[in-house]
């Protein structure tokens, strides 16, 4: 695989990850879902720290401010060395299996990038209102935007049985997490990297 067509893989999965964004941020509530199948809804929240909303000031004696900070230039510094990784594979003519799966997985962690990075100073707030694009009044600034997540797929809703000891009657929901496109390029492209590793490592292609 050449480089434009990892660049292609690439700019597909930017393009539909910052649209599909962009228009769940201004038609869309924070909070706000509407139901597409019985087992898909799109669900508009933001995450405004690592995988599963988890922050840094949860395990360390730091503010949310600093947290935030430290995330993204970590994602930046993260973003440079997965991009260095996929130029020198494509520069090494590695396998096609491996540069597909590093681009999606560049794409996904630049999309989510440009969230923590931009969107504090494009948008205005989604809290009871539709957020304006280019708000004159913006919800945060440079490095402090929170990542918008909006797909959810709860296959299984229901109850515990009354006699499951400790949880019976309880909800029971699977599968509960909110992602977005970058989320889903990002998992994709490590799938790829478990489930075909001896072919992603394999024989470079002539």
């Amino acid at each position: 695989m050449n480089i434009k067509r990892s660049m292609l893989i690439i700019v597909i999965v930017l393009l539909i990850d910052q649209l599909s964004k962009i228009y769940i941020k201004t038609h869309f509530e924070l909070g706000e879902s509407t139901e597409v199948f019985s087992w898909f809804r799109v669900l508009f929240i933001e995450n405004e720290g690592a995988a599963w909303g988890a922050k840094l000031s949860d395990i360390l004696p730091i503010s949310d401010k600093i947290g935030k900070l430290v995330l993204t230039v970590f994602r930046l510094f993260a973003i440079i060395g997965i991009g260095y990784w996929l130029y020198d594979i494509i520069k090494k003519k590695a396998t096609v299996t491996l540069i597909t799966a590093v681009s999606l997985i560049f794409a996904g962690a630049l999309g989510n990038i440009i969230d923590s990075l931009f969107y504090g100073i494009l948008f205005n707030d989604s809290y009871n209102q539709l957020a304006t694009l280019f708000s004159e009044e913006p919800y945060g600034s440079l490095f402090y935007g929170k990542v918008v997540d909006m797909l959810y797929f709860p296959l299984i809703d229901t109850n515990w049985p009354d006699w499951v000891p400790w949880v019976g009657g309880d909800n029971f929901r699977f599968f509960e997490p909110v992602f977005n496109v970058a989320d889903t390029a990002i998992s994709t492209g490590v799938g790829i990297l478990i489930v075909f590793n001896k072919k992603a490592f394999g024989k470079k292609v002539s």
